[in-house]
């Protein structure tokens, strides 16, 4: 049997993007049953690509109940629908052989990670007190993406002098935008930054100043999405819910170190049961961001555990 749950988890603080805000996470959980043993994946439906919690539901609710796990890629495209199940199988097949889903993989066993912390687009004044407020953390993620973001990340380098930072433009900017801002990246501690133009136009970065990494999110899903990156981007962005789960994930992050990029491993804002899998994924990347459970104020019992920044794998017992 497959089946799905909604369920919501209440943000600590509301949450923001370029493209609006939010004050819980909303997300999907696929169960799915076999001899009396269940699995459990979690999803967030992400509307920048279609989706809904009706329509991704509904994908979940359309399988066939004995569909096995290899015909997955076939039944559902990549996506929340399809990482929800995915996840849920890997679960379903750990519990039932009494073994880790890395053992399974074949993988080393997972460690732990360093994980970005996510600012939310704010004022620059309000962005400043919260980066002070988690300045002892060594890499933090701000949201921007507006046409007025210099004094923001020099808001954000204030309140927090010494940490690494991660811009995440969610396709904010316009090429003009990203050319007057590159000069002054470098210089104010600025890592990587993430989507700077809109999914479809990245070709208007060919030729453009990199002196930090850019890294693809919205222009890439799956392994699909690689021969279109390159030359233009360093990085790419793997979510599992962009990917369509575990198995796509780990497939990409190969694909794209292959194919001469870096790899980032991302979230949506979710619980612990969404990132216990990216964990897998996340071994070996160049940035882990992970946060999700930490800006809930209500998670998974059990949850991941963190110390401070410090993302320890799932016990058997939240997944895998």
């Amino acid at each position: 049997m497959i089946d799905v749950t909604r369920e919501a988890f209440p943000l600590a603080r509301a949450f923001t993007i370029s493209r609006g805000s939010r004050t819980e996470a909303q997300v999907l959980t696929a169960t799915v049953t076999r001899g009396g043993v269940t699995g459990r994946g979690e999803c967030v439906p992400y509307a920048r690509y279609g989706e809904s919690l009706d329509s991704v539901e509904a994908q979940i609710r359309g399988l066939p109940a004995d569909l096995a796990h290899a015909d997955l890629p076939e039944a559902l495209p990549a996506g929340a629908a399809r990482n929800a199940v995915d996840c849920a199988f890997w679960d379903l097949r750990a519990k039932t052989e009494g073994r880790r889903v890395w053992q399974i993989l074949g993988l080393p066993a997972p460690g732990p990670l360093t994980t970005a912390y996510t600012l939310s687009l704010e004022s620059p004044e309000a962005m400043e007190a919260r980066a002070r407020e988690e300045a002892h953390r060594p890499l933090l993620k701000i949201k921007l993406g507006t046409p007025d973001d210099m004094p923001r990340l020099e808001a954000v380098r204030r309140g927090a002098p010494e940490a690494r930072i991660v811009i995440d433009a969610n396709e904010g900017w316009s090429a003009a935008i990203y050319r007057d801002l590159a000069p002054h990246l470098a210089r104010l501690g600025v890592a990587l930054v993430e989507q700077p133009l809109p999914a479809g136009e990245d070709e208007a970065l060919r030729g453009l100043d990199r002196p930090v990494p850019l890294c693809a999110d919205e222009s890439c899903h799956d392994r699909a999405s690689l021969p279109a990156l390159a030359g233009l981007y360093d990085v790419v962005n793997v979510k599992l819910d962009k990917t369509g789960g575990l198995t796509e994930a780990l497939a990409l992050c190969d694909a794209a170190r292959t194919a001469g990029h870096r790899v980032m491993v991302g979230c949506m804002v979710g619980s612990s049961l969404a990132m216990a899998p990216a964990m897998l994924a996340a071994q070996g990347a160049e940035v882990v961001d992970l946060d999700g459970p930490l800006l809930l104020a209500r998670d998974r019992e059990p949850p991941l555990r963190f110390d401070g920044s410090l993302v320890h794998p799932p016990e058997a017992a939240l997944w895998g």
